[in-house]
């Protein structure tokens, strides 16, 4: 067993007794670094990444292998990764880069194939000059996403 398998195996076992809490990414650097990025159906606490990090540190042998270990909940500028944080996130302001565009828009669904955002844009009137206002809904696939980030809106 690998070095980064026995870390993920030791991650995952530390997840176990949590489940509304997910893992979205774990890397380890050429210096051993360990980073663990944390996430969860009603967020992240302290003592979360507390018993992760301890899962990890207690089971590793610093004499078999010198390591440093971050264990943290992803922030709100973090990209959405999984299906999961999508689904976590209806009814808030995303940003989602597309190839052709970026829409910023409310998340109003989210299931396993894709999400449907729901937004105002000003467009040119049908008859006559100027622009009227009108509400926008978009079917995407997660596959058409390039990048989604939850905007805070105040």
């Amino acid at each position: 067993m690998t070095f980064k398998e026995k870390v993920y195996s030791l991650v995952t076992e530390g997840l176990i007794e949590k489940p509304s809490i997910f893992l979205i990414d774990l890397t380890i650097t050429d210096a051993f670094k360990i980073i663990v990025s944390l996430d969860g159906d009603n967020g992240v606490l302290l003592q979360d990444c507390i018993d992760v990090s301890r899962s990890i540190e207690n089971n590793l042998d610093r004499e078999e292998q010198d390591f440093s270990l971050e264990v943290a909940s992803v922030g709100v500028g973090s990209p959405l990764k999984m299906v999961r944080q999508y689904k976590k996130n209806v009814g808030r302001t995303l940003i989602v880069k597309l190839a052709t565009e970026t829409i910023e828009a409310e998340l109003v669904e989210a299931n396993d194939n894709f999400i449907i955002l729901s937004w105002k844009a000003r467009e040119p009137k049908k008859l006559g000059k100027g622009k009227e206002t009108v509400q926008k809904r978009e079917e995407i696939h997660y596959t058409e996403i390039k990048e989604a980030i939850v905007t805070v809106t105040f």
